[in-house]
């Protein structure tokens, strides 16, 4: 549902273009707002449903295909929702709660497991590098 928190643990998994993922290697860049941005776009892996992460996985290569341009070496991350919020709030020098909410799309391309990071800030350097320190595993977003 819309706005649900995502629980702690709970997965999502950030699409990372090929700038942010040179030589294979996830960047703290793809955890950055961008101007304008309310939060950092993402995906919900358990809303999928599925039985294993490649299943996972091969669903957001298909949804990415369809609203994206998925470059040589685009990335996707995974991470855990909790191990993630516990080290920002740990480690940030504002003690930062960030929230993981369930913000599904419909339209030309739906995308109902997307979600978003919230309370960040454009240029949050620090906080960029504290997720990306919880990325667990990367995954080729090509096919």
């Amino acid at each position: 549902m819309k706005g649900e928190a995502i629980p702690d643990q709970d997965h999502i998994a950030r699409f990372c273009k090929p700038t942010q993922a040179p030589n294979g290697q996830v960047q703290a860049t793809a955890f950055m707002l961008r101007p304008g941005e309310e939060s950092l776009s993402v995906n919900w892996l358990e809303f999928l449903s599925y039985s294993s992460r490649e299943t996972e996985i091969e669903e957001l290569r298909d949804i990415y295909s369809r609203k994206l341009k998925v470059g040589t070496g685009a990335r996707i991350a995974a991470l855990n929702v909790g191990e993630m919020r516990a080290k920002v709030l740990t480690e940030s020098l504002d003690r930062r709660h960030l929230r993981v909410l369930h913000d599904p799309l419909y339209g030309t391309v739906d995308d109902p497991s997307h979600s978003g990071i919230y309370d960040l800030k454009p240029d949050d350097e620090l906080i960029a590098e504290l997720i990306l320190e919880t990325v667990r595993e990367t995954y080729s977003a090509r096919r």
